[in-house]
């Protein structure tokens, strides 16, 4: 069982999309994927998907506290919607949300 830090972003409702209040979430997707891929060493990450109404991404590889500030920054990046939240769990949880959430970014 290896700890897993799965870090859930809202996704925009299309009325916020459409409004402008929102970028379209290909954009800051696209960017956090980009920011995970430059983890340091022994932090990994994959692919993220979509989860009812939040995106979701996971990172693992490093002890709690590297991985939750590696959400944390991924929560600060520009363009990521507000509301982001990480859920520490493992690799053999059942389904995605299991686990203790902190939220993000951590002050």
């Amino acid at each position: 069982m290896a700890l897993l830090v799965e870090i859930h972003v809202p996704l925009p409702s299309l009325e916020e999309m459409e409004s402008g209040q929102q970028p379209h979430p290909v954009v800051w997707i696209d960017e956090v994927q980009e920011f995970l891929a430059g983890l340091e060493e022994g932090e990994e990450f994959d692919d993220g998907e979509e989860y009812g109404d939040v995106y979701v991404f996971f990172i693992a590889g490093a002890d709690e506290s590297t991985l939750l500030r590696a959400a944390s920054r991924v929560a600060a990046l520009e363009g990521v919607p507000s509301g982001a939240f990480a859920m520490v769990t493992d690799d053999e949880a059942e389904e995605f949300g299991m686990g203790r959430r902190v939220d993000l970014p951590i002050a």
